[in-house]
């Protein structure tokens, strides 16, 4: 993975992609656009691919910190497509660009940085936090 690299990840809004579909309680009320956590979800998802290549067996990459501004909002039934590009290094960490758009243009940005861990030692940990 080179600096300047990216990869994509799209999808069509549904509504169980709006923020509506966040709800938890009878009285959380929220309009029926494309949700952020949704947006972040596909961010996260194309810079996941871009590291895909480096990852070795029994490896794979999580995200652990993220900065992003959703500025626009997208109704049902629109495309909605995320560009994550490599910016390097940030000690054992990769740093990633991170834009989303739909038909109409941006959507978001911020910057997201990523590590490579065991598989086994993330399952094996999540186990261990279990009541």
């Amino acid at each position: 993975m080179n600096v300047g690299d990216t990869a994509e990840a799209a999808f069509t809004v549904e509504s169980a992609d709006t923020a509506r579909a966040l709800a938890i309680s009878p009285g959380d009320e929220f309009p029926e656009v494309f949700a952020t956590s949704r947006m972040i979800a596909l961010m996260e998802l194309a810079a996941a691919r871009l590291m895909k290549p480096v990852l070795k067996a029994g490896e794979l990459s999580v995200g652990v910190s993220l900065n992003v501004r959703h500025t626009a909002p997208t109704p049902v039934g629109s495309e909605v497509r995320a560009v994550a590009t490599y910016l390097g290094p940030a000690h054992k960490l990769f740093r990633f660009r991170v834009e989303a758009f739909d038909e109409a243009g941006s959507i978001g940005d911020g910057e997201h940085q990523r590590a490579i861990v065991a598989t086994g030692r993330l399952l094996a940990g999540a186990a261990r936090r279990k009541r």
